[in-house]
């Protein structure tokens, strides 16, 4: 049985917020495919898959299947959601080891919480 996840929220509230005029404007300004493989206890573990394609502007749970994502994250649940309502920063997370990276660094440091909706918005 799959774990819920606190993430599983934030994902459906990126969803809905691509589906608002900030699509087009984060299509425009990141251009990039991320992979996100959130763990509910253990980076690596039980990992729900999302891809967060603002290529196209869609988050889709499961691995990407249009070839090599331009960056993949793993998170422990908790990590990912301090990192995207900006509790955390993303170069802390990464160096403190509750993020790990493959791929682009360069994309991967377009990835921040200004992609995500805002808490009040939640």
């Amino acid at each position: 049985m799959a774990t819920q996840l606190k993430s599983d929220a934030l994902m459906d509230q990126m969803k809905q917020h691509l589906s608002t005029d900030a699509r087009k404007e984060l299509t425009k300004k990141i251009g990039l495919v991320y992979q996100i493989n959130i763990s509910p206890k253990k980076i690596g573990f039980d990992e729900v898959v999302y891809v967060v394609d603002l290529k196209k502007g869609e988050v889709v749970k499961g691995p990407y299947e249009g070839g090599k994502p331009d960056a993949t994250f793993s998170f422990k649940d908790d990590d990912f959601i301090k990192v995207a309502t900006g509790k955390m920063n993303p170069q802390l997370a990464f160096m403190r080891g509750a993020m790990k990276i493959k791929g682009s660094l360069s994309a991967a440091q377009k990835f921040t919480p200004d992609i995500f909706p805002k808490p009040s918005k939640m």
